[in-house]
């Protein structure tokens, strides 16, 4: 069986990817033996970004861009099964971005003689698109934009997934472990069915292996949980689960959307153009309609999972460091995303830097490990309160902020979030080069690109070099400035630099220097969660 998966760089996509390859940690979430050899191709717009996971070796990375006709004829070439896992969430024009996109690869797949296409949609109410949130009609509308495209789809439909890092969990988390007491609108008392993403990721393998008619699985299926519960039931269930004190929740009517989305912009890591269109998907009520995924794909012996157990497993993925995908693995909308220059001072225009570099005694394999263990609950090395007030001035105006933290606390990969940074690059020491690459082999490169709201483009850049008796730490801020705003902006921050930038180079050497004080390598994590270059090295 030959799988094209989109949006493998995604919170699903990124999950279904490894267990198509086998690379998953449940034994039985994998294709099925009897259908032949598997192929995974993923089609993914910037490669780089899945070059440090543990299952990118096994499978083809094209890159392209769902609307690129062309990339995506390309991709559906010899393909049985196309997933079609993208939804443009933070877009502001995100409905005609997406019509777009299903449109394309409805042409594309339909060309290349695929046999299914598997779209994962939204369960919603059946009141017709013109009552539904615009973030379910556009789910709805591409699921009936693929169903019409001439090859058999599979639209499935979820309400809330219950997951180590989706979206909707963490803004269920961070709501009932932060508020003993809270105000909320009338929605918390709607239905909802929620249902584990093992469960999902278990519908998504087994529908693209149904042997039946193309007419009988041109449709929408339902699929839920065990259980059908309000909102306000998930977090009361949530805080028993987590041994939290039962919630007091106050309902009101005159909380709308939008002021709930600012309301869990500001207490959790979601921001408001993430957490607005989920809200106003739980305005309605997500119950199945049908349950008739169950004579195509009966439940596991043990039944599918019930929420408790949903939440136990995901809490015990972040406690244990073992989230695979994250929400926040989706570049922001609305932020630059073009790589550093290789040469910034001769890329046009005025370049800022601040560069600094100090000797460490301690080796670079150690120091290394600081480095990559930089932000999420271990800071950034200086001055935590001159990092606090820019990262709440950057959720205030609609930015991410710092509360994303970090997908995993001791690993990074390559397009990982990183507070309000994303990983453009990521080089271990030792690690492979590309070709013509002027950078001494054994040196190790941290290169994040700045998504908070700023006037201009930013990056921050860690490197780690051996020496004689230790290692060098090299550090390099880079900031291009977009217009007058963007000359206030560094000139008026400059000042502080040296408390800063010049702490971070001073504490972080000295942390490498200190025995006990460095997080623990990635080589003690699960060999299904660890890069390739962590599994070497451990082998």
């Amino acid at each position: 069986m030959r799988y094209l998966v989109t949006g493998a760089t995604g919170y699903i996509g990124g999950r279904l990817a490894p267990r198509l390859l086998g690379h998953g940690p449940e034994p039985d979430l994998v294709p099925d033996p009897s259908a032949g050899p598997v192929h995974v191709r993923c089609l993914v717009r910037n490669p780089d970004k899945l070059a440090d996971v543990p299952w990118a070796a096994d499978a083809e990375i094209v890159q392209g861009d769902l609307l690129d006709p062309d990339s995506v004829h390309a991709a559906c070439e010899d393909v049985d099964v196309v997933y079609f896992l993208v939804h443009s969430l933070s877009d502001s024009d995100f409905a005609a971005t997406d019509r777009r996109a299903a449109l394309i690869l409805g042409e594309a797949a339909r060309a290349a003689g695929v046999k299914r296409i598997v779209y994962l949609g939204g369960l919603h109410p059946d009141t017709g698109a013109g009552k539904l949130s615009a973030h379910l009609a556009s789910r709805v509308e591409v699921g009936e934009t693929l169903l019409r495209s001439g090859v058999p789809t599979v639209v499935l439909q979820a309400a809330v997934i219950l997951g180590s890092g989706s979206a909707s969990f963490e803004m269920l988390r961070y709501l009932t472990q932060r508020l003993p007491l809270m105000v909320t609108p009338r929605w918390v008392r709607n239905r909802i069915q929620p249902i584990a993403v093992r469960d999902v990721l278990r519908y998504l393998i087994r529908v693209a292996e149904i042997d039946a008619p193309d007419a009988e699985l041109n449709r929408t299926f339902d699929i839920g949980g065990p259980e059908v519960l309000t909102y306000y039931e998930m977090m009361q269930r949530y805080a028993r689960v987590a041994g939290l004190s039962r919630r007091r929740v106050i309902p009101v009517p005159v909380l709308t959307p939008s002021l709930s989305a600012h309301w869990i912009n500001v207490v959790t890591p979601v921001p408001k153009s993430i957490a607005k269109p989920l809200i106003e998907s739980l305005v309605h009520e997500v119950i199945c309609s049908e349950d008739d995924i169950k004579a195509r794909i009966p439940d596991p012996p043990g039944g599918l999972i019930g929420y408790d157990r949903a939440v136990e497993l995901a809490l015990s993925r972040i406690t244990d460091g073992e989230v695979e995908t994250r929400w926040s693995g989706a570049t922001v909308a609305n932020v630059p995303s073009d790589p550093l220059p290789s040469d910034p001072e001769w890329a046009g225009g005025d370049v800022y830097l601040d560069e600094r570099e100090q000797a460490c005694a301690a080796t670079p394999e150690r120091l290394w490990t600081v480095v990559e263990g930089i932000g999420g609950e271990r800071g950034w090395y200086s001055f935590p309160l001159a990092w606090s007030v820019r990262g709440w001035m950057d959720r205030a105006v609609g930015g991410v902020g710092l509360s994303r933290g970090r997908r995993d606390p001791h690993d990074l990969r390559t397009g990982d979030a990183l507070d309000w940074w994303r990983v453009e690059r990521m080089v271990e020491p030792g690690g492979a080069r590309p070709a013509g690459s002027d950078r001494d082999p054994e040196e190790g490169l941290l290169r994040l690109r700045a998504e908070m709201k700023v006037p201009g483009r930013a990056w921050l850049e860690m490197s780690v070099r051996p020496r004689p008796g230790g290692s060098t730490y090299h550090q390099r801020a880079v900031f291009i400035p977009h217009g007058l705003p963007g000359y206030l902006y560094w000139w008026s921050v400059a000042p502080f630099h040296g408390i800063v930038f010049g702490g971070m180079v001073r504490n972080i050497t000295r942390t490498a220097e200190r025995d006990g004080d460095v997080p623990a390598p990635a080589s003690r994590r699960p060999a299904w969660l660890r890069s390739r270059s962590h599994r070497d090295r451990a082998a």
